[in-house]
């Protein structure tokens, strides 16, 4: 249902996470991407995912230990007015570039929990295990809770609500004793709804939000209506929505929806490579949102890291796009599956063009690249990933028209794009091998026949003619992927001359 970006669209979609987690505490972000907005929508990207906008807890955060959800760099809370991106005026104000440039714009909400509070209260609370949340391991305990967000550097501008216990769940931290265990709150349970890992995954880390709690979901609408009208929002990056009541989030959205008059598409981060856990959560908030496809991820890290014994024709296999194309976000990497953190499964270098070419350039699901591959993580020593804004433009031209796969070698598999009257020179073959290199003869279509075909990656050099049939014998060195595209699109693509006069 929410799977086009704001409307009804003929051309392909892509987003972008425009972060990293490393990236420089130096408040420049914001004015980085109004500066690159014309390049990336040239490029082939035309939707932004940023990070969160709103004061962590310190002002490097990179987004996720909430604070203050109302201050986007505005006030002088936690020894900083700018966050770590930039201050409230820059973010506006780039958001509004990028519209100017035709890219929409998903704002990252992070409703899971708060961190920072400003006091502590005393609160009676029950240990629980770790490994099982809805057993207790101890008696009943008063504990010292950083639970009372007074906001004193904001006061009560766009909200008067002031967070305390009551709001909250329960937390890992007793001030008092010094001691880490996981507290649930006298009076509360963990929310339902969640991801059955340690029986109840309701609680992952800072003071745990209480969605059950009437306040609590009032005041998330009020902030979820002032934050799309404030920002002019397209839609939402959902924050590690398995911890959180998958009832809460249907009703979140569609009454968000309702208050502001927007569609508002939506994707939420289930971290799981499980599909039946993915397919059973989208079941669960009857298709109000998409989600990323995390078994695809590791299919692609596992590819990556099997030296050419991956059997590719099971690429797909229990995949979310495979199952659910409309609801799937696919990507490559994030900003947790890179080097240094705690979901690392980075995918190998020399996959990197595979796997682009694969979420790029199908017609299933909504692509999603990575900050990381596309600029590079500077501070892990790795490079952009090689011809990606190539393989960008090439999606963002060239890949349409029906699509036939070729899946029957455990090394090299293809497909083609027949191309469409909606986009001139629009077709393409793409043949990949995580093995050895070779051929594969695939049908381009009659339309083509006669017609030169190059290899856009610049692998194999010498150009292939269309035979009467249609059909064509693409060639593809060992451990790469090759894009063949007619001579006019393969001349556009060299000399970013998109001329279709």
């Amino acid at each position: 249902m929410y799977l086009v970006i704001g409307g009804d669209c003929m051309d392909n979609q892509t987003i972008m996470q425009y972060f990293e987690w490393y990236l420089s505490d130096n408040g420049l972000l914001w004015k980085k991407m109004a500066t690159n907005a014309q390049e990336l929508k040239n490029t082939g990207i035309d939707t932004l995912w940023l990070p969160p906008a709103y004061k962590g807890m310190k002002r490097n955060d990179v987004g996720y230990g909430v604070y203050d959800l109302y201050d986007l760099g505005e006030f002088n809370q936690k020894g900083t007015v700018r966050t770590k991106y930039g201050t409230k005026e820059e973010y506006i104000s780039g958001i509004e570039k990028l519209h100017e440039c035709g890219i929409k714009v998903l704002a990252d909400l992070v409703f899971n929990h708060k961190m920072g509070a400003d006091e502590t209260e005393v609160v009676h609370a029950s240990p629980c295990y770790f490994h099982n949340r809805e057993q207790k391991c101890g008696t009943k305990d008063v504990i010292k809770a950083w639970t009372k967000f007074d906001f004193p550097g904001r006061g009560e501008t766009y909200s008067a609500f002031k967070w305390n216990h009551t709001h909250f769940s329960g937390t890992d931290w007793d001030e008092e004793d010094q001691k880490k265990d996981l507290y649930l709150f006298e009076g509360k349970n963990w929310n339902r709804e969640t991801d059955e890992e340690f029986v109840n995954f309701d609680y992952l880390m800072g003071a745990d939000l209480d969605t059950d709690n009437q306040e609590v979901v009032d005041e998330l609408l009020h902030f979820g209506k002032w934050y799309v009208e404030t920002a002019n929002l397209d839609g939402f990056r959902l924050d590690a929505v398995k911890h959180i009541s998958s009832i809460f989030f249907r009703d979140y959205l569609r009454e968000v929806r309702r208050r502001t008059g927007k569609e508002l598409f939506s994707v939420g981060e289930y971290w799981h490579p499980d599909l039946g856990k993915l397919l059973h959560y989208l079941d669960d908030v009857e298709n109000e949102m998409a989600l990323f496809d995390v078994p695809l991820h590791y299919k692609f890290y596992e590819a990556s890291n099997n030296s050419g014994h991956f059997d590719m024709r099971n690429l797909f296999t229990k995949t979310l796009v495979s199952e659910r194309e409309k609801n799937a976000v696919t990507f490559v990497d994030n900003h947790d599956t890179q080097p240094g953190q705690a979901l690392c499964s980075f995918v190998s270098e020399w996959f990197k063009p595979l796997a682009y070419a694969i979420i790029l350039l199908r017609n299933e699901g909504i692509p999603c690249v990575f900050y990381g591959d596309y600029y590079g993580l500077p501070n892990c020593g790795i490079r952009p990933v090689e011809k990606l804004p190539v393989l960008l433009k090439l999606r963002k031209y060239f890949a349409y028209g029906e699509q036939k796969d070729y899946f029957e070698h455990e090394n090299i598999i293809g497909w083609v794009r027949q191309g469409d009257e909606e986009h001139p020179y629009s077709g393409m073959a793409v043949v990949l091998s995580d093995g050895p290199g070779g051929c594969k003869k695939m049908e381009i279509g009659k339309k083509f026949v006669g017609q030169w075909f190059y290899d856009v990656t610049g692998k194999c050099t010498d150009p292939i003619q269309i035979q009467e049939d249609g059909f064509g014998e693409f060639y593809v060195d060992g451990g790469t992927v090759s894009v063949w595209v007619c001579k006019e699109a393969y001349e556009m693509i060299w000399t970013d001359c998109f001329d279709f006069a």
